[in-house]
């Protein structure tokens, strides 16, 4: 959260988060998901988040976009992509 707050007192046009939820308390992580959320849509700031818990990037975002090993896999709405489980599943190599 630090390294975040850091980089707004920049005023930035865009944030490059990688991995933001890393080794964050899950309380923690809701809320710097709610702050993420709140600075996008309210601020007008883009962000691009590099998460391996889609789930949670998912819900706060407007697009998405999977890259495998550098190519574009899926492009589209976060919502599209957050209701088809199977087809995330899919793009991100998830055995069940």
């Amino acid at each position: 959260m630090l390294a975040l707050g850091r980089a707004l007192v920049l005023n930035p046009t865009l944030l490059l988060l990688d991995e933001p939820c890393e080794g964050l308390a899950p309380i923690i992580v809701q809320e710097l998901l709610r702050a993420i959320r709140r600075i996008t849509r309210d601020e007008g700031l883009s962000a691009i988040i590099v998460e391996q818990h889609p789930q949670a990037i998912l819900a706060i975002s407007d697009t998405a976009a999977v890259l495998d090993r550098g190519t574009v896999v899926y492009s589209g709405t976060a919502r599209s992509l957050q209701e088809q489980p199977a087809l995330l599943d899919k793009l991100l190599g998830v055995a069940r």
